[in-house]
């Protein structure tokens, strides 16, 4: 695989984000890395489609944001937004619910899940099942995340296994690759928007200190057992350390006879979501996400 971005569109996105969010960003403070996502996701986000109602809840003691389309069906999308478990929240990723819920006519809920310092783990990941398991209680789910989130998506997965979750959709997701030694964090190691040195700050703010390495609802990669798990699409990037998180999370699931797929994006980095609207590769790759979304809510 050549992790070598020449796309113009590419490097423009690229340009564009860390003119907002610096690849320093994990040297400030935690209200400062804050401050500075936040103003990276403003600068992208893009108006809601026409026709969707949105609404706010809470799931337990949860927040969520709910998107309802016209013409929705009866699966819902359980979304868990990136960020690294540190940034991130509901203004974050709006824009990318509101498109999902329109392009797959579902019902998205998106997961304000407790976030680090404040709340190590399993605060997120408990915070993620509780959502999942109240919109299990409506009909049959999708769970569906980006980086932290495809993490927590795949954690949720493995601990409801034979609920009625038709699908993951795992976005360049954070599986704990490089503790089984996955060679995309030594070829991506100082790759564009994400570093292998950007993963383990993250993992270690996540943890409270060193992570626990046998955890699967730390590391989804690290679990014994993949059988019976809901079938599963995987979108990574080409220049992405955590690139061979979700080929590896396909080839564990296909070899425990479960129904899963993994797209990798060429010349693409983490957070390629937000280029969905400035780059012909973004767009195709976000199409096959909400193609995935569409088959697992037509399956029965």
């Amino acid at each position: 695989m050549s992790t070598e971005i020449t796309d113009p569109e590419v490097l423009a996105f690229i340009a564009r984000t860390e003119n907002r969010y610096p690849p320093d960003a994990i040297d400030k403070t935690i209200a400062d890395q804050r401050r500075v996502y936040n103003a990276l996701c403003d600068d992208f986000r893009q108006p809601r489609p026409e026709g969707t109602t949105v609404t706010h809840e809470v799931a337990g003691t949860v927040p969520q944001r709910r998107y309802v389309p016209r013409g929705a069906g009866p699966v819902t999308v359980v979304y868990y937004h990136g960020g690294g478990f540190v940034v991130g929240g509901l203004e974050s990723h709006d824009d990318t619910c509101a498109e999902i819920a329109a392009g797959a006519s579902c019902t998205v809920v998106s997961v304000d899940y407790r976030l680090c310092p404040e709340h190590v783990h399993p605060a997120a990941y408990e915070d993620a099942l509780a959502a999942a398991r109240a919109a299990l209680e409506a009909g049959p789910v999708i769970l569906v995340g980006d980086s932290a989130g495809g993490n927590l998506a795949a954690a949720v997965a493995q601990t409801l296994r034979g609920a009625d979750i038709r699908g993951q959709v795992l976005i360049y997701p954070g599986l704990g690759g490089d503790t089984i030694g996955l060679e995309s964090y030594v070829e991506c190691a100082e790759a564009p928007l994400l570093t292998t040195r950007d993963v383990h700050f993250y993992r270690e703010v996540r943890a409270g200190g060193p992570p626990p390495r046998d955890d699967p609802t730390f590391f989804p990669l690290v679990a014994q057992d993949f059988t019976g798990l809901a079938p599963c699409f995987v979108s990574v990037a080409d220049a992405d350390p955590l690139r061979d998180d979700g080929v590896e999370y396909v080839r564990l699931l296909i070899g425990a006879g479960v129904t899963a797929y993994c797209a990798v994006e060429p010349q693409l980095p983490h957070g390629f979501l937000r280029a969905r609207h400035m780059s012909h590769r973004a767009a195709d790759a976000f199409g096959r996400i909400i193609d995935a979304v569409k088959e697992f809510a037509a399956s029965s």
